[in-house]
């Protein structure tokens, strides 16, 4: 990828050159999500996708254009600590950009969307490289570009009771997967900016809420044996679990909308329905998984 030539696209606000092909454009930068140099990857394909799918460049295009991309979802998929991870997190992404243009637009059929969907879905849980933030090559995070993505599609019209319901069980499973990774670059903050985005949906009871953090309260709830030698506590499990809990509390207490898409202020500006449950639930697994910290207020005699 000649960083020159894009460069100078960037200083032209990004308009799309017409010495080349459309075609030709677009599979260089898709090249470029998967540099290991984030002066191209982070700084010249990712923005310049993105830039383009929000002025509807693709908007002909869309269906074939994240059907092409999910294919870098699974490049490399099972590698651990390679480079690969760069192309299969930065489709993710840039696939969070064509959901996106579909909820402000209306491009795509359900089925379409629903397959990309799968395809997420499918490349978050099975990922293995859990990296934030890489020497020299910059940002991998997968998680949160996961999450975002995961926010994306739980935007979208075609997303009914029971596709929201497997998008909270998708991140509820990430979050509780073993693992040797703590989340420490934010990841908490973006699995539960997902989360905030799905609850804004008004879809999904209270009953299906607490069945859904059920499994996330008793990973955040495991306690060490006192004559246990251990390399680290908490374990990354307990831990990435723990700071979801703590992040989601705080965006449920402040009230943060998700993501924002124009022209859905009046679905996304409602109230969340079960939020005071919620805020219980909440408070009593933060509660749970440090009692010793969080121990109930007594009244002096």
């Amino acid at each position: 990828m000649e960083s020159t030539y894009w460069q100078d696209v960037m200083a032209a606000d990004y308009a799309v050159p017409h010495d080349r092909a459309l075609n030709d454009l677009t599979e260089e930068l898709v090249r470029g999500l998967a540099s290991t140099n984030p002066q191209v990857r982070d700084a010249l394909a990712y923005p310049t996708l993105a830039t383009w799918l929000e002025r509807g460049v693709y908007d002909d295009l869309l269906p074939g254009f994240g059907d092409g991309l999910c294919a870098g979802l699974s490049y490399g998929l099972g590698e651990e600590g390679t480079d690969s991870v760069f192309r299969r997190s930065f489709t993710a992404l840039t696939l969070a950009e064509v959901i996106h243009r579909d909820n402000a637009e209306f491009l795509v059929h359900d089925e379409v969307v629903m397959r990309w969907g799968d395809r997420l879905a499918t490349w978050l849980l099975r990922e293995r490289d859990l990296r934030g933030y890489v020497p020299d090559s910059g940002w991998a995070h997968a998680v949160a570009h996961g999450a975002d993505a995961i926010g994306a599609l739980a935007r979208s019209r075609h997303c009914d009771v029971g596709v929201l319901r497997a998008l909270l069980d998708v991140l509820a499973d990430r979050i509780v997967k073993d693992t040797q990774y703590r989340w420490v670059h934010e990841e908490h903050d973006r699995v539960a900016h997902a989360v905030m985005t799905i609850l804004h949906r008004n879809m999904l009871t209270s009953d299906e809420l607490e069945r859904w953090l059920k499994p996330i309260a008793t990973t955040a709830a495991q306690q060490p044996l006192m004559h246990e030698t251990l390399p680290e506590w908490p374990t990354p499990p307990v831990f990435n679990a723990r700071g979801v809990l703590h992040v989601l509390l705080s965006q449920l207490a402040i009230g943060v909308k998700g993501f924002p898409i124009p022209g859905d202020d009046e679905l996304f500006g409602r109230p969340i329905e079960a939020r005071a449950d919620l805020l219980l639930m909440l408070t009593e697994a933060v509660q749970g998984s440090q009692p010793y910290i969080y121990r109930p207020a007594t009244n002096p005699s």
